[in-house]
């Protein structure tokens, strides 16, 4: 029922209304007229003489003419089933993540509603959780996924597939990269890369790390400026707290690593902003600012393919009409004598 309502639909409907004034045609159709009479002492004789008048003809030919004004209204006004096709036209963005997966990404200092009292989280799990959030939402984008530590690692090219881009987020660990460190000038040239040679209206690197460049051969500032000739914007993502430190005797002090100058330079070099986040909601924000400054353009069109049933009901007007005139001529109402 609910796919008839969607399809069928009518393109004139204000000739419906036309269909109200049936309903008094009908009551007058059935009241009886004046007629002329003649007192007789007696019906006796009378009962023999002419012929039996037949009204069903006549009711039965009012009917078909009714009917056929019926769908005369009806054709006027044009009920069609109706297929919506919708086209759409994305001008999207490629957007790069580039991701630090050094061991320091493994301090729980983000807590659930940002109660120290409670468990914490890694950090590397809140920004899988926060990046795989924001790839559902941008739908019409071309997203890739860099990892990095004391070196980068192409963990997925550039692609429309975004389900298979979160599977290997997902899959993603701690350690996955051998070399150990903090390659961000590295990072960022591997991530610029891979959208050197893109078509698209805007390319983009959003960089999420918890620490200052000490590996790599290449300066963060360095490959921020090659990253600008490209048209490439840098949004920096500093995560963590300052008081934040691993618990397995790798890290005996807490200390902030991340060089918070470095990382609101190669924003300002690229056109893109800094972020700091603390905590979850910070995170969160700072990725849903993200989505609302590099936006999509979306054109879509609608093409409305409809089958017209008019044809069909002033056919059947002709038909019910010639049925109607048809049975009035053959049996003609009695004449007054």
């Amino acid at each position: 029922m609910s796919r008839l309502f969607q399809h069928f639909a009518f393109a004139d409907p204000l000739w419906l209304l036309l269909l109200l004034l049936l309903v008094p045609l009908v009551f007058l159709r059935r009241r009886p007229g004046a007629s002329s009479s003649i007192g007789f002492s007696s019906l006796f004789i009378l009962g023999s003489v002419g012929q039996r008048t037949n009204q069903r003809p006549g009711a039965f030919s009012a009917t078909l003419l009714l009917m056929a004004t019926a769908t005369a209204i009806l054709a006027l006004a044009r009920p069609q089933w109706r297929n919506e096709y919708t086209a759409r036209n994305a001008s999207g963005i490629d957007i790069i993540i580039a991701l630090d997966v050094s061991y320091s990404m493994e301090i729980p200092d983000f807590f659930r509603n940002d109660n120290p009292n409670l468990p914490g989280r890694r950090r590397i799990d809140v920004a899988k959780t926060v990046i795989e959030d924001f790839m559902e939402r941008r739908n019409d984008d071309r997203l890739g996924l860099v990892a990095f530590a004391g070196r980068p690692y192409a963990v997925s090219p550039i692609t429309l597939d975004h389900d298979w881009l979160i599977t290997n987020l997902r899959r993603l660990r701690l350690g996955d990269i051998q070399e150990q460190g903090t390659a961000i000038g590295s990072a960022i040239a591997a991530s610029s890369t891979r959208l050197t040679k893109r078509d698209a209206k805007s390319k983009v690197i959003v960089l999420v790390t918890d620490g200052a460049n000490n590996s790599g051969k290449l300066d963060p500032v360095e490959a921020a400026g090659l990253a600008a000739d490209l048209g490439i914007k840098i949004y920096t993502i500093a995560i963590g707290t300052e008081g934040g430190r691993l618990n397995n005797g790798r890290q005996a002090f807490p200390r902030q690593e991340f060089d918070e100058s470095t990382l609101i330079e190669i924003a300002q070099l690229t056109g893109g902003e800094y972020f700091r986040a603390r905590d979850n909601a910070a995170l969160r924000n700072t990725f849903n600012s993200i989505d609302t400054l590099e936006k999509t353009e979306v054109k879509s069109h609608t093409v409305v393919d409809a089958d017209e049933f008019y044809p069909w009901l002033i056919g059947a007007t002709f038909l019910l009409s010639f049925l109607g005139i048809s049975i009035r001529g053959l049996n003609p109402p009695p004449m007054p004598s």
